[in-house]
């Protein structure tokens, strides 16, 4: 079975159109329909049925994808960890939010140029949705992400996830303000990322529970920003408690329900086998 044509499936499976596989991989239309097709025949059974002007899985070719995912990865991770008692030494790529990389991946960084040195650790600072595209691109290794309890993250069958912390958030607003009733703040402008989804679900799950939608105004990336909004008077909005806010700045606890933001490291599956990510991720974890 040849592991390219194997490839082929699990990101239809994914994408859900040839042309889209045909884009993702850098190859034609013709090239994954002729893949499947020859791949179809090697395991003897229709892997793909027509859906009017386009193809789905069948039975069989969902679980053959399923099983794709594994082998996939142990191939990745027989290529990659050739000797695993060497000591570790390459470049790894992390894509990660701003937070992550200043509590979890610098003191990691610290630690890695003393205990192995031959490790090169390269930052590029992206919110989740941005990290997952490159990780599933292989444009980097991995990729340090956030969620919430009210919007958890739907993870890939090939991803493996493993927790590193997580923080209580709560409503900014101007520090003369006091806690009131989340009903209260119903005719205010709001405030929420310009780059990632997950605070502002958080936002209308909160408000829709007390019966309002919120007025979103703004959309911004760094919380300093949003600091110097909140002190301007130009709205308010969700966050980490605990941070050293800008002055003029009160945040309020959210108890009922309680948000809590948690953070994850998450590579590709089979690729932390790969001894200097390994060593990486061993000291994010520790």
């Amino acid at each position: 079975m040849d592991v390219r044509r194997l490839r082929l499936l699990l990101e239809l499976s994914r994408l859900g159109s040839m042309h889209e596989v045909a884009a993702e991989l850098g190859t034609t239309t013709s090239a994954v329909s002729q893949g499947i097709a020859a791949l179809a025949r090697e395991v003897g059974t229709p892997l793909v049925e027509p859906d009017g002007r386009r193809v789905r899985l069948t039975p069989a070719g969902h679980r053959l994808a399923e099983h794709a995912v594994a082998i996939l990865a142990s191939v990745e991770a027989a290529r990659l960890d050739l000797d695993p008692a060497a000591e570790p030494a390459g470049v790894v790529r992390v894509a990660g939010f701003a937070t992550a990389i200043r509590r979890s991946l610098l003191p990691a960084m610290d630690d890695l140029a003393r205990t192995h040195p031959g490790i090169e650790v390269r930052v590029h600072e992206y919110e989740p949705l941005e990290a997952f595209d490159l990780l599933a691109r292989d444009d980097v290794d991995l990729a340090l992400t956030y969620d919430y309890n009210l919007a958890p993250s739907s993870w890939r069958s090939d991803h493996d996830v493993a927790d590193l912390w997580s923080v209580d958030w709560g409503l900014g607003v101007p520090a003369r303000e006091r806690r009131a009733p989340f009903t209260s703040y119903a005719e205010r402008d709001w405030i929420v990322n310009s780059r990632n989804t997950a605070d502002e679900e958080v936002l209308r799950m909160l408000a829709s529970m007390a019966g309002f939608t919120p007025r979103v105004v703004h959309r911004i990336d760094a919380l300093e920003l949003v600091d110097d909004l909140i002190v301007a008077g130009r709205g308010i909005g969700l966050l980490p408690r605990g941070r050293a806010s800008r002055r003029g700045v009160r945040v309020l606890p959210l108890t009922d329900p309680l948000v809590t933001m948690r953070a994850y490291a998450v590579t590709r599956r089979g690729r932390d086998r790969w001894p200097p990510l390994r060593a990486v991720l061993d000291r994010l974890t520790a």
